[in-house]
């Protein structure tokens, strides 16, 4: 899950920034400017040099829009924010835009307004970290709303941003076959075969999980994601990975000269694309950034999507023995916390953030850790109905031995990426919660009893985890489900399981979490997540079917259950689960552990 921590910066910071902003504006003639949650390689998660949104806002949630005029600002975000941006936001001078609420213009929409009233003229946008989508798509809504003129050619925060951090540093490594499970050479001729069959003699990878996939490198540039900040051109005569010439080893270098993979300057890649010698290349149009579509110019291109995140989702049989593995020492991880923390919040003095660190303490005792995956959502009471709430030192709430606690975390393991959500009861809870509790488990166990044909895309299995809620005028505004990489981004594309349409095919071999939840402002928040595995389910004359099948490993708390509200196929794969999760995990514990593993993984019946 895309993380946030809530905390509130001085307000009195943020306007002098947006006056430094209309300054810069103001001399190079331009009425508005807006600032993504993106970077050069449009990547969801992004290093701190190109955080401009947050810091020309103060919001530092993982998804937003900040847009700044010479007389006002807003800020676009989605419902897994809207509460911590209104935090945020408050005194900086920005409105907060609530995406897909009825009534929330468009930034297009906004500033035709604006502007109109303004006599302004020229928006300003930096070319660099939005994609050709985005830019060709805002372009025209711009000249929709009276002939407004986007630039595309400027960073204002170049000048405005004094201490603004540097591109990572960091060393690339090489991630070993044993757990990559494909070679390079391997991935790179599946890679031309894909284009040959588009009719394309090259393309330029940007995204950042793409290049860390198709090379077998990691990395240590984009927090709690183990990539390498660069660029990858695959010419039809030659490979070529621009980036800086301090992130690689001697181990690395002698590495990609024995893949055939030339190297050159981070910022050459312009260059790279002005030589290239191709007759037409492909270039991801929510991938590539529009400066470098520019720079490439008017030779014959190819917009289309990427066929590399089509092909990282399905993992191979290594892969998925690595995540069956790291599974094993996530779980052996959670029971020990689990065992660890009722107790420990009856005798006091537990925190969010203490819970937190000891979970986080339990995962390092494991091996093959590398990192956690995304920070720890852990929100007690009302901080769990704050989507991706993550507790500060000023919002660290005590844990009380009553109600809910909404734990949601995971961990990068060499061999494999873990992201697990459980809704934990501390002591008694209220009708109310048992109630909420009950229609997002069986939301969850729905959707995972599912079989469906191959090919199916996750919106048609969307309704299986909303049924149930649905009867009661009851949603969630997040996705269901999305992938997980192999010890790579925890999010990844580009199949999900959503209400908005994603055509992307389910395919067995693909990872896609399972993750339904209920969150009541004020309140509490309920989410129960598995990661899945799609495997091949029955042949019939009406083709292949697939099925789910679980591969995280941890009891789901059974204290909140209203039984009545369950079925009884819904009862019986919560008693299979739980036998598979203690048949997986009670080897690799001592007999204290495996004592409360034994009631938490009980049968449960009416």
């Amino acid at each position: 899950m895309p993380c946030q921590n809530v905390k509130t910066m001085d307000s009195k910071i943020i306007i002098k920034r947006i006056e430094e902003l209309r300054e810069f504006m103001g001399r190079e003639g331009m009425h508005a400017f807006i600032f993504p949650s993106t970077d050069p390689h449009n990547g969801e998660y992004v290093p701190e040099h190109w955080k401009g949104r947050e810091f020309i806002s103060g919001f530092n949630g993982s998804a937003g829009t900040a847009v700044v005029t010479m007389d006002d600002a807003a800020l676009w975000t989605d419902s897994r924010y809207f509460l911590a941006a209104e935090e945020q936001l408050a005194g900086t001078g920005f409105k907060l835009m609530k995406l897909k609420i009825e009534g929330t213009p468009t930034i297009a929409q906004w500033l035709g307004r604006k502007l109109a009233v303004s006599g302004g003229s020229v928006v300003g946008i930096d070319g660099m970290v939005n994609s050709v989508e985005t830019i060709l798509c805002l372009a025209d809504e711009l000249r929709a709303e009276g002939g407004i003129t986007l630039r595309t050619n400027i960073d204002p925060l170049d000048s405005i941003w004094k201490d603004r951090p540097s591109v990572p540093l960091d060393y690339a490594v090489v991630h070993p076959m044993k757990y990559a499970g494909e070679s390079a050479e391997s991935k790179i001729a599946r890679i031309r075969h894909a284009l040959r069959e588009r009719h394309v003699e090259g393309m330029l990878i940007s995204a950042l999980d793409d290049i860390a996939w198709t090379l077998n490198l990691r990395g240590n540039d984009v927090h709690c994601n183990p990539v390498v900040v660069a660029y990858l051109l695959i010419s039809p005569d030659k490979v070529t990975l621009y980036i800086n010439p301090i992130k690689l080893t001697d181990e690395v270098r002698e590495y990609l000269a024995s893949i055939n993979v030339n190297t050159d300057l981070y910022e050459n890649v312009g260059n790279g694309l002005l030589k290239y010698s191709g007759y037409n290349i492909l270039l991801d149009p929510n991938e590539t950034s529009y400066t470098l579509y520019n720079i490439y110019g008017d030779r014959p291109k190819v917009l289309i999507p990427s066929p590399v995140p089509s092909m990282k989702a399905v993992k191979n049989m290594v892969e998925i023995r690595g995540f069956r593995d790291a599974m094993v020492r996530d779980g052996v991880a959670m029971v020990k916390f689990l065992r660890w923390l009722v107790p420990a919040v009856e005798d006091g003095g537990v925190t969010e953030l203490t819970a937190d660190e000891e979970l986080t303490s339990f995962r390092m005792e494991q091996a093959l850790f590398k990192d956690i995956s995304f920070d720890t959502i852990a929100g007690y009471g009302p901080h769990g109905a704050i989507v991706h709430y993550e507790a500060t030192a000023e919002t660290d709430a005590e844990l009380k031995p009553e109600g809910l606690l909404l734990l949601d975390s995971g961990a990068q393991y060499l061999d494999g990426t873990t992201d697990i959500t459980r809704t934990i009861a501390l002591g008694p809870v209220t009708d109310e919660q048992k109630h909420i509790y009950t229609l997002v488990l069986k939301g969850h166990i729905r959707l995972a009893m599912a079989k469906f044909p191959a090919n199916a895309s996750g919106t048609q299995l969307d309704v299986l985890a909303r049924e149930a809620m649905w009867r009661e005028g009851l949603n969630y505004l997040h996705g269901t489900g999305h992938g997980v990489g192999s010890y790579l981004n925890v999010h990844e594309g580009p199949h999900q399981i959503r209400m908005e349409y994603k055509p992307e095919p389910l395919r067995a071999g693909m990872t896609v979490t399972n993750e339904p939840g209920l969150y009541l402002a004020g309140k509490f928040g309920v989410r129960i997540e598995n990661t899945m595995l799609i495997t091949e389910y029955m042949d019939t004359d009406y083709g292949k079917f697939l099925q789910l099948e679980p591969l995280t490993l941890c009891p789901i708390d059974k204290k909140p259950i209203d039984l009545d509200m369950l079925t009884d196929d819904e009862i019986d794969y919560l008693n299979t689960y739980h036998a598979n999760v203690f048949k997986a995990l009670s080897p690799y514990l001592d007999s204290e552990m495996t004592e409360w593993l034994i009631e938490a993984c009980a049968p449960i019946v009416r």
